[in-house]
């Protein structure tokens, strides 16, 4: 595989394709959250590059994945933060890479502890395929197509910075 795409140039890509996708829905004042941690690194530049006006929300789903006493690694846990209601407001929920869907399907049962949102919007920086669930993300930053044995990963958060490498 070839160099994956400069981080800065899909995070330019992301914030002109958000523009228009809420210039279009007519959506004046959405709320972001990222997932930690490299969608919230994700989403620390897209809310700037915006220019919301709320404050930027993270989420840390690992108690909510559906594979938490399975995966043998105990999970790093961060405070989820969201310093917002979410009711009846649209949700553009930030990830850094897409794959299976278990990662979002995660974060939108705990968005929905929090409360009901109008919307929710999915942006991810990488959207690698392998979909085990019917997600989709309205804006993506690069679709990458990875042969079997290897992962992509964002390193940062400063420089944010796509690798790749074997899966473990």
């Amino acid at each position: 595989m070839s160099k994956p795409p400069s981080v800065d140039t899909l995070l330019t890509d992301m914030s002109d394709q958000l523009r228009r996708l809420l210039q279009a829905r007519r959506i004046e004042r959405p709320v972001m959250i990222g997932i930690h941690t490299g969608g919230a690194w994700v989403a620390e530049r897209l809310h700037r590059a915006l220019g919301l006006e709320d404050p930027l929300g993270t989420l840390d789903i690992s108690f909510y994945r559906d594979d938490v006493g399975t995966r043998g690694v105990q999970p790093q846990v961060r405070p989820s933060r969201l310093p917002f209601p979410v009711d009846d407001r649209t949700v553009i929920l930030v990830d850094d890479v897409i794959y299976s869907g278990r990662t979002i399907r995660a974060a939108l049962n705990e968005i929905f502890d929090y409360g009901r949102p109008s919307a929710v919007l999915l942006a991810t920086l990488v959207d690698r395929g392998g979909r085990e669930l019917p997600i989709a993300p309205d804006v993506t930053g690069a679709a990458i197509e990875l042969p079997e044995g290897l992962q992509i990963k964002l390193q940062g958060p400063a420089p944010l910075e796509l690798v790749t490498r074997e899966s473990r």
